[in-house]
Formats: C-alpha cells, structure tokens, sequence
C-alpha cells in the first residue's frame, strides 16, 4: 500500500500565493498513475475549499498519512512556510503571531515513528530546508532510516513562484513526467533532487536533500527507454566490458551487403547509443561505424547496465 497526502494553500493574510492549489493539483495527478496509468498511490489531496486547510486540519491529515503499516507514505505540500528561533511551520490559514501552523519539528516526529517502510516529504515553501534539522541552524538533520526529505530551498531563503506556479514544483512535475527516469524508468527521490539540482544555477534557490536510506524506494515509473527484452542482450553484443563489437557495410540496411541478422543487431546497438551506453569508435556516428569497418564500444554507464545483466539483477 503507498499513499500520498497532497497539500496546497494559496490564501494567507499577509501574502497571498496564486499557484499552490494549482501545483498540488498536478503532482496529484500524477503521483495516482504510473505512466502506464497503473495504479500507484492512494492520493489524498487537500487544498480548500470547502475544507480550511487549518493547524488542526493539517497536523490530523499528517498523522493519519504516516500512521499504519504501509509501503510508502509521501507527503508534498506547497504553500507557506515561516521560521522563527524555534524551528520552521508550515503556515496554515488560520495562522497568526505565536502559533503559525505545523511545525517542521512536529511533522519530524511523525514521519521517524512512523511504521511505514519508505516515507518522502516534499516542500514547495520558503525556509523549507528547516525540515530534518530540528536544532535550527545545526547541519545535522535526524532522520530515522527509510526517511528522505526534498525541499525547495534552505532554511534560509525564499522559495519563488514564476508564472503561478512554484520553481521547485514546476521542476518536480517535468522530473516525474520523465526528467527524473533511469532507463530501466525508474524515478526516485534521489533522481528527483539530482533533476531539480541541475536545473537551478548557483544564484537561484537551493533545493535541499535529506535521507537516510540503504536503498532509493521507486516514486513513480516509466516505460523504459529500452525495452528489458532488448537491454538484455547488451551481453551478447559484448563478452565483456572492454570488448569492442566489430561492425562492417553488412549491419547497416541500406547497404546493398545487408544482412537481417546484423541489421536487428544494429538496431539494437543504435537504441543503446541513443541512451548513452554505447559509442562508436573513430567514427562520428554509428552509420559511419558500420560503413566503413570501425566498431563500437560501451560507455562507463554502458559497463554498469552490462554489469546489471551479467548479474542476472535486470
């Protein structure tokens, strides 16, 4: 069982936002499917109205998510955040001096005695990197194991919100619609954070990453870039990992030489050009590989996919 509490809330009395329902929304919708459109979590979303999204309503909702035994429990919310010398919140509608919303500390808390076996928290808020750090300006972060924590910026920064919608979540959304995919299309909260950190330059937000896990749980998946069946025979093109598959005019099919065998052979080695694992030698292109003789070779990420199979691990 994997479930996903979704939180979004434009409106608060000093500064309103104009894209968090709209954010929450779309990670929703895409959090419910895999991109085959198989089942993946149970998704709550909660943005009001009709509900208000109050302190009670947000801290229950957080509870009943990381309360059982489950898979997975994620929680994403993009809104309002606020620090003080007592640690971050998540600001909630009824929010005001002294008592501002959920604490960071509190959620904390929640998520490490939770019994669910991986738990993801996201944060589309300013000072969201105040989360997993409960000594606020401590860089150690307490994180049980199984916890990881992806936020849009350090504790002590805005997070900006550029045509409605927020910079961290717009990232997100193009990181889970596929950015974010390994070749096998797996995504996971590592390959989001390594998707978001490319996007954002030096200047810009930091996105902040926090985890404590012996492996990186799947978060949503994809069709594969190269199908299993065809991955598998990376193998069979190379006897090893240093090995070089000779080509010649007979692989490429519009040679009058062509041969069937070689030309599915060729297709093969092309598709795993295209993804990085495989690069001709003295030659700009596969074709010109073929044509005239050369060959190819695997790539350091062509070693480790080749590894994979050898292991019988794909």
């Amino acid at each position: 069982m994997r479930k996903a509490l979704i939180v979004g809330i434009n409106d608060y009395l000093a500064s309103p936002l104009t894209g968090c329902v709209n954010d929450a929304t779309s990670i929703a919708t895409l959090l419910e499917t895999h991109g085959d459109g198989s089942p993946n979590f149970g998704v709550r979303l909660i943005t009001g109205p009709p509900t208000q999204v109050t302190r009670q309503v947000l801290r229950a909702a957080i509870e009943e998510l990381f309360s059982g035994d489950s898979d997975m429990a994620l929680l994403f919310f993009a809104g309002h955040g606020y620090v003080k010398s007592t640690g971050g919140y998540l600001v909630t509608v009824d929010a005001k001096k002294y008592d501002e919303g959920v604490s960071m500390d509190e959620i904390l808390k929640v998520a490490n005695d939770s019994k669910a076996r991986n738990k993801v928290v996201m944060l589309d808020c300013c000072h969201s990197g105040a989360m997993g750090s409960p000594a606020l300006g401590s860089s150690h972060a307490l994180l049980s194991e199984g916890l990881s924590v992806l936020t849009a910026s350090r504790d002590s920064e805005s997070a900006l919100e550029k045509n409605g919608s927020g910079v961290f979540t717009s990232l997100l959304c193009d990181a889970l619609q596929g950015g974010a995919a390994d070749l096998r299309g797996n995504i996971t909260p590592g390959s989001l954070y390594a998707y978001v950190d490319e996007a954002l330059g030096a200047w810009d937000q930091r996105p902040i990453f926090k985890t404590n896990v012996t492996s990186f749980a799947t978060l949503r998946r994809l069709n594969p870039k190269v199908p299993f069946e065809t991955l598998r025979r990376i193998t069979q093109y190379f006897s090893s990992p240093d090995a070089e598959h000779k080509l010649d005019p007979s692989y490429e099919d519009t040679e009058p030489s062509a041969e069937p065998t070689k030309v599915k052979i060729f297709k093969d080695l092309q598709k795993f050009q295209s993804v990085g694992l495989v690069v001709p030698v003295d030659a700009e292109f596969m074709y010109f590989a073929a044509t005239n003789s050369k060959s190819c070779r695997l790539t350091a990420l062509g070693y480790q996919y080749w590894r994979l199979v050898s292991e019988k691990k794909l």
